[in-house]
């Protein structure tokens, strides 16, 4: 009879089914245990990845007072709680400060600490991500993702049971495949204990995006590449595996996994489909990657060395002790699919219709006749009446654009300069001509949402969500509400970021 009830368990985990009291759905990790490949980190801001986990997913930080809070799921192995977040959140910004380890290992990701390559905050550490970047719904329920600008990155240099020399692991992670850049490297996986480069197969970690200076796959990018250090190898050429297919589905799952002269790429739709392999065999000839001589810390968002050009989006993730077969993989990507990932609005607050002609006025006190205007490719904030000339009536008038980088932003052409755009550049708002590129499009795309201080609405940078419009001495920034910037003070902020939004003045 015991022995019944063992194969009765053993076929309903099979199945992707666990008992808790009642039948539920497994988790991701419940599958990898499943199939003998247990899970040693697990990490996702949007839901519980074993069935019965109750624990915390993330905490997040405001602004106005540096409290901190956890986000749990809303039910056991269940959803993230996004309306406690929007409750502790409200009138304030918040950043992400821990993404918990749900393997009960205590393998957390935190803000990343200087290394190699230092990080744009005070003492090299890296940026925090802002908690409402990527929002998303999970079979209709609101999460939020993490959402990683460049110089955003979080790691853990003493993770336990992670893969360390030439052992064997598996990994996968769930990102915005629409949302990447060239630069060095968004990553997450495996990665040495110094946030040093210290050689050729030191690291072994899931990449996406469209670098070109190490490898590539078919076509212009982006690729679901292994970060193996000093190297983004898309299969064993250093140079290229051309049955890596440029890849940009907007809910991607990616797969890396590697074991002695082994490893796999594989990837496919996280909302629909199943996976395919990319890359199935022999460590990349080049020296240092046979056997691997991987230290076992984890990054995401970040190189090994603490490289934090690069930008994407993470929601979920694992990695596993051992090689899981294909067949454990397919069934992680069945429950991925299940969860039914699908946007969410990233706009909020009174709206601001596309086609529209508008004018911004300031709601700090002292600054109330104050209104957002352009002097050249300057941007400023200027007094403007109903009396004022015509051509600083047209400074201060803009007319909304569906966003040139993600439609349900808006991006703001200048009334009297058609064809020019609001954009930030080293985070100072400037007035520019659109020159097509991917990047100007991602800087003159901009996110309103409620106003801070009650008033209006505060309009923060799509591609920099911790950043708004903020007037400081009268000219117009990007700025996070604390930062190393003089205009990131904090003082004032919630004032200084909310416009009320009017007819344009010409």
């Amino acid at each position: 009879m015991v022995a019944q009830l063992r194969l009765q368990r053993a076929s309903v985990l099979a199945l992707g089914l666990v008992a808790t009291g009642s039948l539920v759905t497994a988790g991701p990790c419940d599958i990898y245990s499943s199939g003998g490949t247990p899970c040693v980190a697990a990490h996702s801001t949007t839901r519980a990845l074993y069935s019965s986990y109750r624990g915390p997913l993330y905490q997040v930080k405001r602004g106005s007072d540096g409290a901190t809070t956890d986000i749990t799921p809303s039910s056991t192995g269940g959803v993230a709680n996004a309306s406690a977040q929007d409750s502790f959140c409200a009138g304030t910004t918040c950043l992400i400060t821990i993404i918990y380890d749900q393997t009960g290992r205590g393998n957390h990701l935190t803000q990343a600490p200087p290394g190699g390559f230092n990080g744009p905050e005070s003492n090299g550490y890296d940026n925090l991500a802002s908690a409402i970047g990527a929002p998303v719904t999970l079979n209709g329920q609101k999460a939020y993702g993490v959402f990683v600008s460049p110089g955003t990155g979080y790691r853990n240099n003493a993770a336990t049971g992670t893969a360390t020399g030439d052992e064997p692991q598996g990994m996968y992670a769930v990102l915005d495949g629409t949302h990447y850049n060239g630069a060095c490297c968004f990553d997450y996986g495996n990665a040495e204990t110094s946030s040093r480069d210290t050689g050729n197969g030191h690291m072994e970690a899931i990449y996406f995006g469209d670098a070109t200076y190490w490898g590539t796959g078919s076509g212009s990018g982006p690729w679901i590449m292994a970060d193996l250090e000093n190297g983004l190898f898309s299969g064993q050429s250093p140079s290229n595996n051309p049955a890596d297919p440029s890849i940009s589905d907007r809910f991607l799952t990616a797969v890396v996994k590697g074991e002695p002269n082994h490893w796999a790429i594989r990837g496919g739709n996280a909302a629909s489909g199943s996976l395919s392999t990319f890359y199935n065999g022999a460590r990349p000839s080049v020296s240092g990657y046979n056997p691997m001589s991987k230290e076992g810390a984890i990054i995401l968002g970040i190189g090994g060395d603490n490289s934090n050009g690069a930008q994407g989006t993470f929601y979920e993730g694992v990695m596993t002790s051992g090689y899981p077969s294909d067949a454990t993989e397919n069934s992680v990507q069945a429950d991925i699919v299940a969860a039914k990932y699908a946007v969410a609005s990233l706009v909020s607050g009174p709206s601001i219709n596309v086609g529209s002609s508008i004018s911004l006025r300031a709601t700090t006190p002292g600054y109330t006749t104050r209104y957002i205007a352009h002097n050249g490719s300057t941007v400023n904030t200027q007094v403007v009446t109903s009396s004022s000339p015509t051509a600083l009536k047209q400074q201060a008038s803009w007319t909304v654009r569906t966003g040139l980088a993600n439609s349900d932003c808006v991006s703001l052409e200048s009334k009297d300069t058609p064809g020019s755009f609001l954009r930030h550049y080293n985070f100072v708002l400037q007035l520019n001509a659109n020159d097509g590129s991917k990047q100007f499009h991602e800087d003159a795309t901009f996110c309103p949402q409620a106003g801070l201080n009650g008033q209006g609405n505060s309009i923060r940078s799509w591609n920099y969500p911790t950043r708004y419009f903020r007037h400081y001495n009268n000219v117009l920034y990007a700025a996070s509400n604390g930062g190393p910037q003089t205009f990131d003070a904090t003082s004032s902020f919630n004032n200084d970021v909310s416009w009320v939004v009017s007819s344009s003045f010409a």
